[in-house]
């Protein structure tokens, strides 16, 4: 056969081979002149490192230790549980790891185990690489933040937030704020009163967090105590326990208010009797006989105060006979020097009460901001402001012309309460769970309604779609005029939890 017959195969040079000392085993030559598993079988690259080691696991707020005192936040074979299993293993240092996973174990039984590969140096620089399986052993231990929380009182700030007004959807709507933008994370515990909600820290930074988030979506003032609880005299530290107590406006959105005379001579010559129609870091006020409107801040408020001259339970339906816009030349004439809106359409109504519709009753006139969304025949709600039974320095010191007889503050949409709370396919989030927020409560649900006819006042609020709830097939039981939240609005009630760790930890 000729060297141009031979295959390319014969043309490759032949590594040479030599015996194992130890089994004879034809192996390539190394420093060691030894095979894989007799190298094994005398060195142990892993010698030194544990096989299994023990993690700390807290069941009330699922967190593991991490030394030496802190506790971290990690799921199951998640990243930072991988590198908290790394930290744990003493002599990782003296080798390179090249690859480091979880193996499968049942979730109930607290094992955790990693399959790590490794390389290390041995006999005369040679390179050895070897796959070993570390068992780690959950143990249940509770963190010093539990264990305090389970203590009974244990606390060293606490917030304490009230409103004193009948008219509670200020406070309402200060719930949904808050837990929108997590402000209660850090709380020890939450306890519902009766004018407001007490809330628990640990430390007074946490507090004086709460304090300012509240200061800074509401109009409201503070004050701020401590009570000395010990005192160590050798090493001079002082344990103290801080309040802050917050005391926010007394008015609501939708509310009378009747202004002190300085006030009205700072806001432009606004009309005494004003209209709340938004409450957000300031008092939003409109006289709805002129549109003009103006901001109360929290500093001026607290100056110059003033109350509520009627509540949500003195609310009457009214019937509107006819309605007459007013002309942008005519507002003109109005007497007020301030800010006129535009966002609003006075006009001109001729109104009955409900209970009086179809008798031989004189029509009532009035004026109203709500020009734009009212047109004869539609049914409005109403202050009777002559017929109420006020009592109000500032309201005493007017004189009648300037009292209306009708304030009207928005289109009633039917008297089925309970059609409407049932077509109702979204729901709320609440901070604690025995606050009176259920289907009994009037002045819950007619803060739902508002937050159904005011898209502006949702935007800050985070709604859920309630899923058990079914979307009505037949939708003409539903009025097609009354206001909705429509699906894209609405948030999945997803809850951010593993479920095999949540079987774990039961």
């Amino acid at each position: 056969m000729e060297f141009a017959d031979l295959p390319p195969e014969a043309f490759e040079p032949i590594k040479a081979q030599i015996l194992c000392c130890e089994c004879a085993t034809p192996i390539e030559p190394n420093p060691t002149n030894m095979c894989v598993g007799c190298v094994r079988t005398r060195v142990d690259i892993t010698e030194g490192i544990p096989k299994s080691a023990v993690l700390y696991f807290c069941r009330n707020c699922e967190r593991y230790l991490h030394p030496p005192g802190e506790w971290i936040k990690a799921t199951l074979e998640s990243r930072e549980l991988l590198a908290l299993c790394m930290r744990k293993l003493k002599g990782l240092n003296r080798v390179k790891l090249i690859d480091a996973g979880f193996l499968w174990t049942e979730p109930h039984s607290k094992r955790i185990k990693v399959k790590l590969t490794v390389q290390g140096e041995v006999m005369a620089d040679a390179i050895l690489q070897q796959v070993f399986i570390v068992e780690y052993t959950i143990n249940n231990q509770m963190c010093d933040d539990c264990h305090r929380t389970e203590a009974k009182d244990y606390w060293n700030a606490s917030v304490q937030v009230r409103q004193k007004a009948i008219n509670k959807k200020t406070f309402y709507y200060l719930e949904q704020l808050i837990l929108k933008h997590r402000a209660h994370e850090n709380t020890v515990a939450i306890k519902p009163i009766h004018e407001g909600l007490d809330f628990f820290y640990s430390t007074e930074s946490g507090a004086r967090k709460m304090t300012d988030f509240i200061n800074s979506v509401l109009p409201c003032k503070y004050q701020h105590s401590k009570k000395l609880i010990s005192h160590d005299i050798h090493s001079n530290v002082y344990n103290y326990k801080f309040t802050f107590s917050i005391e926010i406006v007394p008015v609501s959105k939708d509310s009378i208010v009747c202004l002190p005379r300085k006030l009205t001579q700072k806001c432009g010559g606004l009309n005494p009797i004003s209209l709340v129609y938004k409450v957000t870091s300031s008092i939003h006020l409109i006289d709805v006989s002129s549109g003009q409107v103006a901001e109360i801040s929290s500093n001026l408020y607290w100056q110059l105060p003033f109350n509520s001259v009627c509540n949500p339970k003195q609310l009457k339906e009214y019937v509107v006979i006819d309605i007459e816009p007013i002309k942008e030349k005519d507002k003109k004439k109005f007497p007020g020097q301030g800010h006129i809106s535009h966002k609003f359409a006075i006009a001109d109504v001729w109104v009955v009460r409900a209970e009086d519709l179809g008798l031989d009753q004189n029509t009532i006139h009035t004026r109203t901001h709500l020009g734009g969304i009212l047109k004869p025949g539609d049914s409005a709600l109403g202050y009777a402001l002559r017929e109420n039974n006020i009592n109000d320095d500032n309201f005493e010191k007017l004189d009648e012309n300037q009292v209306p007889d009708v304030i009207l503050i928005k289109k009633f949409y039917g008297h089925d309460k309970a059609a409407r709370r049932r077509a109702r396919m979204w729901k709320l989030k609440h901070i604690a769970e025995n606050v009176d927020m259920n289907s009994e409560n009037n002045e819950y649900n007619e803060f739902l309604d508002d937050l159904e006819e005011d898209p502006e006042l949702r935007s800050n609020v985070n709604i859920f779609r309630d899923k058990s709830k079914q979307i009505p097939v037949d939708t003409d039981c539903i009025d097609p005029t009354m206001p909705q939240i429509t699906l894209e609005e609405m948030l999945d009630d997803l809850v951010i939890e593993d479920e095999e760790m949540a079987e774990f930890i039961e």
